[in-house]
């Protein structure tokens, strides 16, 4: 434990943080795996084991939305405030488990392994757009568009209202990543608000004629007994829509990053595009998409000599859990074939990302293509940005020379 934990995490939020929070999290683990932030009240876990541990501890709720909203703020954002409770990334069971259920098997690896192609297809068109001009942002041009294309695509949502809906899942998202300021929290509402009108007129569409997507599955699920609010159903429909991009832009984003800095691996890749599996897996737990993700302890407990408070914060760091040297031997250095390699940028136990197999699949397709298609591939755009939010690593742009 340290006494002045909060001066040490001060950095966190700021532009050296952003650029590389490995050193931060280093410094932490080796003074102890748990430090208690006696001003802001809440515990910091950073250590593999703990970390591991606390994600799939009873405990430990995931139901947290007051967190995000002051008592004020939910007065006068309603609409935010409504819509949060109902995301089944911030409810426990009994009620998660409900909520996960009507989703999951639109993520199965056998459904998943069926979208090859159309991933395939996608990003080839891309790139094929990025070629004529010999330059490629792969942000803006790649990374943003694959998954949001596919996650439109499975929910229902036609071409012409995908851009309207990226820009409300962007600002519901950096609400979630937080810490946003008031014009957030406004765009945010606002954003929910378009969201329940959108999905409000395309539900009612889709009971009467219901189509081959995953929202007209969840109504048939709802109608056979599976009974939803119209809330929650609105909340399950921004949830998909949030997630289903994030994770993988920020995959195929901090991914190739890693190559380009590490040309040695980016080659073992082009040499042995079998291997494409394996690197995934270590570019994510290399340098995860979502960095830490919170909890709320139900009952007073002690974690790791740390007293915690009934009703206070607990911030699980799975940056610093997935470099930690307890756990992964040399984790500062990028391996591709690292044999043994359960990271947590996933998450673990109850809340395990329910897209997981997708952002897989599309940043393996991604990043081969990329690698095996552009034998010069280099970095034209340094020094880089990180959008300021502790959830998620996330570059604004990442320009290359094709």
């Amino acid at each position: 434990m340290i006494d002045h934990v909060a001066q040490v995490l001060a950095p966190i939020g700021g532009p050296e943080f952003q650029v590389n929070p490995y050193p931060t999290y280093a410094h932490l683990r080796s003074v102890g795996p748990v430090h208690r932030d006696e001003v802001a009240r809440m515990c910091h876990v950073v250590s593999y084991s703990e970390v591991h541990c606390l994600l799939r501890d009873s405990r430990l709720a995931a139901a947290r939305t007051s967190l995000f909203l002051s008592e004020e703020q939910r007065r006068d954002f309603g609409a935010l405030a409504r819509i949060l409770p109902d995301m089944m990334v911030f409810a426990d069971p009994p009620r998660h488990t409900r909520l996960r259920g009507l989703v999951i098997k639109a993520f199965t690896p056998r459904v998943v392994e069926g979208l090859r192609a159309r991933v395939q297809a996608i990003v080839d068109d891309r790139i094929s757009r990025a070629t004529q001009a010999g330059t490629l942002d792969v942000i803006a041009d790649l990374a943003i568009p694959l998954p949001t294309m596919i996650i439109a695509e499975l929910l229902g949502v036609p071409e012409p209202d995908r851009d309207s809906l990226k820009v409300w899942s962007d600002d519901v998202a950096a609400f979630i990543g937080g810490p946003v300021d008031h014009n957030g929290v406004i765009r945010a509402d606002r954003a929910i608000r378009e969201l329940s009108v959108y999905f409000g007129q395309a539900v009612t569409r889709w009971r009467r004629e219901p189509g081959d997507n995953l929202i007209s599955r969840v109504i048939v699920a709802e109608e056979q007994g599976d009974t939803l609010t119209a809330d929650e159903l609105l909340a399950t429909c921004v949830i998909l829509l949030v997630g289903g991009h994030e994770t993988t832009t920020n995959l195929i984003g901090n991914g190739l990053l890693a190559l380009l800095r590490h040309p040695d691996q980016m080659q073992r890749l082009r040499n042995d595009p079998a291997l494409i599996g394996q690197a995934v897996e270590e570019l994510l737990r290399y340098d995860s998409p979502a960095q830490m993700t919170t909890r709320l302890a139900t009952d007073d407990l002690a974690l790791g000599g740390a007293e915690i408070g009934k009703g206070e914060l607990i911030k699980l760091w799975i940056g610093a859990a997935n470099r930690d040297p307890e756990r992964f031997s040399q984790p500062d250095c990028l391996d591709l074939g690292r044999a043994e390699n359960r990271h947590l940028s996933f998450g673990y136990g109850t809340h395990f990302c329910v897209g997981a197999s997708l952002a897989r699949l599309e940043g393996q397709v991604a990043l081969a293509t990329l690698v095996a298609r552009f034998p010069n591939l280099t970095l034209t755009g340094e020094p880089l940005e990180y959008h300021g939010t502790q959830v998620f690593r996330a570059l604004k742009r990442l320009p290359v020379t094709l």
